[in-house]
């Protein structure tokens, strides 16, 4: 490990400037890169080839940092355990985060399996979503105004390292969908076939709604299909994240099945 550069003023610019990516839910737009901290999410980012701009590193973890973390980011920065507290979002500090240059930005890919997320606004369901994607083999994931910030860094917690395999697009209008050439599948509480026996389409695009107020009409009346997940035991809805999870492995099973 090359000898790092270590700061030790709480004014120093780049420690300001990882206080505001942990706090501001979209500073990252500004900034062009964003903050993850933690052994998992900096593993996760490396296995997928992420090249860091800055290792940020506690006072006490910079004689156990593995040396892969060194190696990959182009700059290593130390400060003291009391400073990194103070930037993390964490209740228990990891002592080690990344700053990661935002990706390029991305154009939509009209025939793969996406995920469209419509005002999805709490950042641990996003995130959630974003994990289920990835595991089910959505690659793409599409958000509408007024969805959660996507590369927030409660976002980022939540998503546990999905980003990093996933193609995003956020901030999108309703007509940018226009771009899409396969089938948009609807859930509903009210309509459609139980998603377990529906035919679902291959690939297809699924729309998960607001928290409250679902898939707006606009985006409802674009369906090819609607779904609806069984609940016997009686209650009203589900959470969005979980409707999604459930939703996404349905999908994977069909593709598995044919």
């Amino acid at each position: 490990m090359s000898e790092p550069l270590r700061i030790a003023s709480r004014e120093n610019a780049l420690l300001k400037e990882l206080r505001k990516l942990s706090t501001d839910n979209t500073a990252y737009r500004k900034a062009g890169r964003f903050w993850i901290e933690g052994d998992h999410l900096c593993s996760a980012a490396l296995a997928r080839g992420v090249a860091p701009a800055v290792l940020v590193l506690a006072e006490s973890f910079y004689s156990v940092v593995p040396v892969a973390y060194a190696r990959a980011a182009r700059k290593t920065v130390v400060i003291p355990d009391a400073l990194f507290r103070e930037i993390s979002g964490l209740e228990s500090p990891a002592r080690v985060g990344f700053l990661v240059d935002l990706p390029g930005v991305c154009t939509l890919e009209p025939l793969v399996a996406t995920v469209v997320l419509d005002r999805v606004q709490d950042a641990g369901n996003v995130g959630s979503i974003l994990r289920s994607a990835g595991a089910f083999g959505f690659r793409q994931v599409l958000a509408l105004k007024g969805t959660a910030a996507l590369w927030s860094a409660k976002v980022l917690r939540a998503g546990m390292g999905a980003h990093f395999g996933l193609r995003l697009l956020e901030g999108l209008d309703l007509q940018d969908l226009d771009a899409l050439r396969v089938p948009l599948v609807v859930t509903s509480s009210h309509q459609g076939e139980l998603v377990h026996t529906l035919d679902l389409p291959q690939p297809c695009a699924w729309a998960m709604g607001h928290e409250g107020q679902g898939v707006s009409d606009a985006l409802m009346s674009r369906a090819n299909a609607f779904a609806r997940i069984g609940q016997p035991g009686g209650e009203e809805s589900l959470n969005v994240a979980a409707a999604a999870a459930i939703c996404l492995h349905a999908s994977s099973l069909k593709l598995t099945q044919r």
